[in-house]
């Protein structure tokens, strides 16, 4: 499994992005081709301090590929654009394969 993750650090407007990101964007990922399973919260804490992020979402995609694939398909482009419309506290993106762990 590939795991995608986006960070958004806090936005000049938190009601405005709960409100668009839910109604407008997720639904557009919702469409992006190959994408096995999504998740995201707004209830982001720190272990310790205050957390440096607003809300977290992660995505997950068979393979890098399938994850590439999705990123660069006309659903997964428009998904990237519309990230300009609620995201003024900027977004940091980042991807991984998953290792599994034993218990």
């Amino acid at each position: 499994m590939h795991k995608l993750v986006v960070l958004y650090p806090e936005p000049a407007n938190p009601e405005h992005f709960r409100e668009y990101y839910v109604t407008k964007h997720l639904p557009l990922v919702a469409r992006m081709p190959g994408l096995l399973a999504w998740r995201y919260s707004f209830d982001v804490a720190a272990t310790r301090g205050e957390t440096p992020y607003f809300a977290i979402f992660e995505a997950e995609f068979a393979d890098a590929e399938a994850m590439k694939a999705a990123r660069e398909s006309p659903e997964g482009r428009e998904v990237s654009a519309d990230v300009a419309n609620y995201a003024t506290g900027g977004a940091v993106v980042i991807h991984y394969p998953v290792q599994d762990g034993v218990a």
